[in-house]
């Protein structure tokens, strides 16, 4: 998303074999469709700037430079040509070896390297504007809606399954049905949509100078991640080429499906507790105050459980050889962090990776549920 990720066990005795109170309703796909739709897009846009600032970090550990192109005489040559105004190169505050030549004030390399949450925060803002902050927000939304719209649904749906058949074939496994029905409709949902989540982590990791010009979007940036294979020598199989918008699938299911794993069977008991020391007197504010929970604790755990394959993730998805895109292995990638920065490096990013997840899945479990919960009792 490097080393091993070791999955927390999930024991039939942590919790009571009980019907989940969210799983006995008769709402359609439709609605769930739309409860899961509406949820995902509240969390895309609260915490974006988040997830720029760990996909800044791990694409920063990865080698890409984030020095700004006029730091040295011949690339401001080649942007702007020796007859145009230069812009001003501001620092960080920090930064005390700035120095000035002629009307351009100019910034060593390293002030312009991410130190952490939220020096990439500081950073962005002063340098690319707070509108940046925000950058990939059109492809999260893109993404949410096909992406959640199919997730929770399909949740609820392979659960309700998974834990009536447990009950009358084998009682002893129904407390795996969440880990079972969360893998299993994660994995769904990011093949469909895999390569919209490219274009979103290719958006927040590649920085733009050129103000006067407009950052490619979704469309944009996957015609270019085409383009690059197309134009290579050695890549004229036009099948091939198309491959090259999954690039990086296997490392996201790697992640993501132990992470609905841990997240599910980690979220399920502690919801149903929540909710059990209400019981019968549930109500909205109930219901969202117990799911929200349950929710920012799976999702923070789960988070930080799976860090270096998210590591792996985007390392694999800004990869701008096609041939070695196409070629590398989440194993060797993982591998290849660990030389590269150790531990630490497989934990880049974790601050805001946890901060982010933590509320998102509170977010979207919670509204996705009080918003079932109205259709249930309109």
């Amino acid at each position: 998303m490097e080393y091993e990720v070791e999955l927390i066990s999930y024991s039939p005795t942590m919790i009571e074999p009980v019907k989940s109170t969210t799983s006995n309703d008769n709402l359609g796909l439709s609605q769930r469709v739309l409860s899961a739709a509406g949820a995902a897009l509240l969390s895309a846009i609260i915490v974006n700037p988040l997830d720029v600032a760990k996909t800044r970090l791990q694409a920063q550990a990865a080698g890409v430079a984030y020095s700004h192109p006029m730091t040295n005489h011949t690339s401001r040559m080649s942007v702007f040509g020796p007859n145009m105004m230069f812009a001003d190169l501001r620092c960080s505050p920090s930064c005390t070896r700035a120095g000035v030549h002629g009307t351009v004030s100019i910034c060593p390399p390293d002030c312009f390297e991410y130190k952490g949450t939220l020096d990439v925060f500081c950073k962005i803002i002063r340098q690319e504007g707070v509108a940046r902050l925000w950058r990939g927000t059109n492809a999260g939304l893109a993404l949410a809606v096909p992406t959640v719209g199919i997730y929770l649904p399909c949740y609820d749906i392979f659960r309700n399954w998974f834990e009536e058949f447990s009950a009358q074939n084998a009682p002893s496994m129904t407390p795996y049905a969440p880990l079972l029905a969360g893998s299993l409709s994660r994995s769904l949902a990011c093949t469909t949509c895999y390569p919209i989540e490219l274009a979103r982590t290719r958006m927040q990791a590649f920085k733009h100078f050129n103000s006067g010009k407009k950052a490619p979007g979704v469309w944009k940036t996957l015609v270019d991640v085409l383009s690059s294979v197309k134009t290579s020598e050695n890549m004229k199989n036009n099948l091939q080429g198309y491959r090259a918008l999954w690039t990086g699938l296997g490392a996201q299911l790697a992640r993501d499906v132990p992470f609905s794993a841990i997240c599910w069977s980690t979220l399920e008991p502690v919801r149903r507790g929540l909710l059990s020391l209400v019981g019968e007197e549930a109500n909205a504010v109930s219901v969202l105050g117990a799911n929200f929970s349950a929710g920012f604790v799976a999702g923070s755990l789960a988070a930080a459980a799976t860090c270096p394959l998210d590591v792996a993730k985007t390392r694999r998805q800004i990869e701008k050889d096609p041939i070695r895109a196409l070629r590398m292995t989440t194993r060797q990638t993982l591998m290849e962090v660990w030389r590269d920065g150790g531990m630490r490096g497989l934990f880049t990013g974790v601050g805001p990776r946890v901060g982010r997840a933590g509320p998102s899945v509170g977010i979207v479990v919670s509204f996705y549920e009080v918003v079932k919960y109205a259709l249930q009792h309109e």
